[in-house]
């Protein structure tokens, strides 16, 4: 007699299209209070749909960038914090467009799972309509992918996807010249790089983070506190004035590694590591890392989240315009004649 095969279903497999649906249902709202002229797509779509004629552009370049979050999603599954990663994943994205003059006008994410959880799934999304919010540009649509056994319970990936416009004459960078100054914007934090050592350094010393006591905060909550986006600081600069000549967006590499990204190959970039105020999280790395000033430039941003390249002839003006602007600023450096030495070159030492 033959066996009768049980019925299997996709539902059974792991996958539930019915929970996905009722995902978009709910967060419908949410995405909706991200648009900006041009982004016309209803979430749902088979693609994200832009009107450039709905923007003020005569000559625009398409600027587009993508990254994730890295290692820091660990502390979102184990600590059940999962409001502000989302603002992390759009931040690195969108950074990296502002770096090149653009402004962000669209953005995508894609969150995998083994099994949707649509509460933490609206709790992530949540994270990442609050970062389009501060970047000005619209969630434009996303991608929910169920992936049974392939993740951890709770355990989810994240990816992101940005689109930016920038006028072909406002490009980032331009030629630089000797003597021009090193400006930086000061980072909230570890932001999104650097991760896998932090998870080391807790491990091997056995730090219990949600009780360990850093000048009086919670050790988790400097951990996880979110990468800063740049967006309304350089919008005020870019509407008042036009004397950047380069962006770095510091993430992985430190310093080291990003501001050679924008030098003339004949150039060096000077920073005086004493010229800006030290964070309590770094001197906590630097404690139980024992690494020393280089190592740190390299593998942290240590302070610094984003670095202008101020006209050296406009670098007065340019200090008022961030004075009257309340925009927080740095004079880190100056940008030398390369001597047969390094592209970064370190004088003074963190405050650590």
């Amino acid at each position: 007699m033959a066996r009768k095969n049980k019925k299997i279903t996709y539902k059974s497999s792991g996958v539930n299209i019915d929970e996905g649906n009722k995902l978009v249902q709910e967060i419908s709202e949410m995405v909706s209070s991200t648009k900006r002229p041009g982004s016309e797509a209803d979430l749902g779509g088979f693609g994200s749909v832009f009107d450039l004629s709905k923007v003020n552009y005569k000559d625009p370049l398409i600027i587009s960038a993508t990254d994730g979050v890295g290692t820091k999603l660990k502390f979102a599954f184990d600590y059940n914090r999962h409001n502000t990663i989302g603002i992390d994943l759009v931040a690195m994205c969108v950074n990296d467009i502002l770096a090149q003059g653009g402004d962000p006008m669209f953005f995508l994410d894609y969150f995998a799972t083994s099994k949707l959880e649509r509460s933490l799934a609206k709790e992530v999304i949540k994270g990442i309509t609050d970062g389009c919010k501060l970047a000005g540009c619209a969630l434009a649509g996303g991608e929910t992918a169920e992936l049974p056994g392939f993740y951890k319970p709770k355990h989810y990936d994240l990816a992101g996807f940005c689109v930016g416009l920038v006028e072909r004459e406002q490009l980032l960078p331009k030629a630089l010249s000797v003597g021009d100054l090193i400006v930086g914007l000061p980072s909230t934090g570890i932001h999104s790089n650097g991760y896998s050592l932090i998870h080391k350094i807790i491990s091997e010393n056995n730090i219990d983070i949600t009780t360990y006591q850093l000048e009086g905060e919670e050790l988790l909550d400097l951990l996880i506190c979110p990468t800063k986006i740049y967006q309304s600081e350089l919008k005020g600069i870019k509407n008042s004035i036009s004397s950047i000549k380069a962006i770095a967006h510091i993430t992985g590499g430190g310093l080291t590694e990003n501001l050679p990204r924008v030098l003339n190959p004949d150039m060096a970039a000077h920073i005086n590591l004493s010229s800006y105020p030290s964070m309590k999280v770094y001197r906590w790395v630097k404690k139980y890392s024992g690494l020393d000033d280089n190592e740190l430039m390299k593998t942290f941003n240590c302070g610094i989240g984003l670095v202008l390249v101020i006209d050296k002839n406009l670098a007065n003006e340019t200090d008022e315009l961030f004075r009257e602007l309340n925009i927080m600023s740095f004079k880190i450096g100056k940008i030398n004649q390369k001597n047969n030495q390094s592209d970064v070159v370190y004088e003074g030492h963190l405050d650590l």
